[in-house]
């Protein structure tokens, strides 16, 4: 049975789960394969976090001052 993707966890949500992980990997009382699976899933989480970091930054760049106000532009927004 093919398992549910789940979505994505919002940024604070990720980052939490990221620090969680080092942290185990950290504690070095782990076997070998759950630590490669916990890896994994930190690559993932940093990926992930990242991107959100990134499309905030493009958002926040996206305001541009017109006239000595500050004026949002349209975002173009990723199709999944």
């Amino acid at each position: 049975m093919p398992e549910k993707e789940q979505p994505a966890p919002n940024f604070e949500q990720g980052l939490a789960e990221l620090e969680a992980v080092v942290k185990e990997l950290e504690s070095g009382d782990l076997p070998l394969e759950k630590a490669l699976e916990l890896f994994e899933k930190g690559v993932a989480l940093s990926a992930a976090c990242r991107k959100q970091l990134v499309e905030a930054e493009t958002r926040v760049e996206a305001l541009v001052r017109k006239n000595d106000k500050l004026q949002a532009e349209p975002f173009p927004s990723e199709s999944p």
